[in-house]
């Protein structure tokens, strides 16, 4: 099983320049390949290959112009042709945006480490090519076989490190997959998410609590002159109220999903399409401060930690609009937060109501996803997990 672990270093200032400098090396690798590969295709009509980048970057190193590149490990810089290789990838099989050139004074900078990565646990500290041992707030450990690590520095000048670790294999006991401590959930704006027995997780709205103080202080730093140092300083009180925003979202989330994993064994949850709904320009704000990407990612590798199952339904099953004697509203409005079923005459809550429906959904072997599958299910039990009826419900994470 392969893990990350990710921990903040607090180098001195000597270490701080080498870093800066890799850091400002790896970007201008990535930088040098992909306009190398953009203008090759605007000429001869085809790309260049990582291969024959990292060739030319050797010859590069050999130019007393670009001496400096010597300073940095060099699977670093083939790790930085490999990203930019891997950004095209994804542009061409999953329409994902075309690769960006990297800015030097904006968003989180990384350099890899591939190889001779170190941890020393009982004196707190880390050691990575060529920088030497560096202090580092140790939160957590690990027994296992250390595969790559990345150093990143963010728009506020921290440094962390995060270390991909091959820990050896747990096996946790799988719990069968039934309507017994089940849970469906509905997530939404007002409230974050509603549980289909009834309670409710309220929205804590990190980003609308602290905007108008964003504002003041993004308006603050326009004013300042370009270049100078008091903008410097006004962009970085945005970037550290930013950080604080998103360490605050990201808290919740952990301490949201801890509590779940724990207190159910089987989870269901709607596949929603987040990217289509951040197009709703009016409610893309309050969507973004959810975090629900992150949310659902967390949840279900949580779930697989504690041996409980992760279950997922299509997003175009109506699950607010079917009461439970199996009628469906086709005139239900977003506005409408409740509805009377004209049929038996239940008075339908409608986030409670999306939520029972979900489980109910996922626990039913009829129902498929998009992919054409009832549902994922975490934990380790081989290629699938089945039902009391024979009926395969789902998948195992790990295969």
């Amino acid at each position: 099983m392969v893990k990350g672990f990710r921990y903040r270093v607090y180098p001195n200032k000597e270490q701080e320049q080498q870093l800066n400098q890799m850091l400002g090396n790896a970007r201008f690798v990535y930088n040098w390949a992909l306009d190398r590969r953009i203008k090759e295709y605007q000429a001869e009509k085809k790309s260049v290959s990582a291969f024959t980048l990292m060739t030319e970057l050797t010859q590069l190193k050999k130019h007393p112009e670009y001496d400096w590149l010597k300073l940095s490990v060099a699977q670093s810089l083939q790790q930085s042709i490999v990203n930019m290789d891997k950004a095209f990838t994804r542009f061409f099989k999953q329409k994902k945006g075309f690769p960006k050139f990297k800015s030097k004074h904006k968003g989180t900078h990384k350099v890899g480490f591939p190889q001779n990565t170190k941890v020393d646990f009982e004196n707190s500290k880390v050691s990575v090519n060529k920088v030497g041992w560096l202090k580092t707030k140790i939160s957590r450990t690990f027994d296992g076989k250390i595969k790559t690590a990345t150093i990143e520095k963010t728009p506020t000048g921290k440094f962390f490190i995060s270390i991909t670790v091959e820990l050896p294999d747990v096996k946790v006991k799988q719990k069968p997959i039934s309507k017994e401590n089940a849970v469906g959930i509905d997530t939404g704006i007002k409230t974050f998410a509603t549980l289909s027995d009834g309670t409710e997780i309220e929205n804590p709205k990190h980003l609308k609590s602290s905007i108008q103080r964003l504002k003041v202080l993004q308006k603050r730093a326009s004013k300042k002159q370009k270049g100078s140092a008091n903008r410097k300083k006004a962009n970085l009180k945005v970037a550290l109220l930013h950080e604080k925003i998103s360490n605050q979202r990201l808290d919740f989330i952990h301490k949201t999903t801890t509590a779940i994993a724990k207190q159910y064994d089987t989870v269901a949850c709607e596949n929603l399409n987040i990217s289509g709904m951040m197009r709703n320009h009016k409610l893309a704000q309050s969507i973004a401060d959810l975090g629900l990407g992150r949310f659902y990612t967390i949840l279900q590798y949580k779930m697989q930690e504690h041996g409980g199952n992760y279950l997922e339904i299509g997003r175009f099953e109506p699950s607010s609009r079917m009461c439970s004697c199996g009628v469906i509203n086709k005139d239900l409005k977003l506005s409408d937060r409740t509805w009377v079923c004209k049929s038996c005459g239940t008075i339908n809550e409608r986030d409670v109501l999306a939520a029972n429906n979900i489980l109910k959904f996922a626990l039913n072997p009829k129902n498929k996803t998009t992919d054409g599958m009832s549902g994922i299910a975490c934990g380790d039990v081989g290629v699938s997990q089945v039902d009391e009826a024979g009926t395969v419900l789902g998948r195992s994470l790990r295969s």
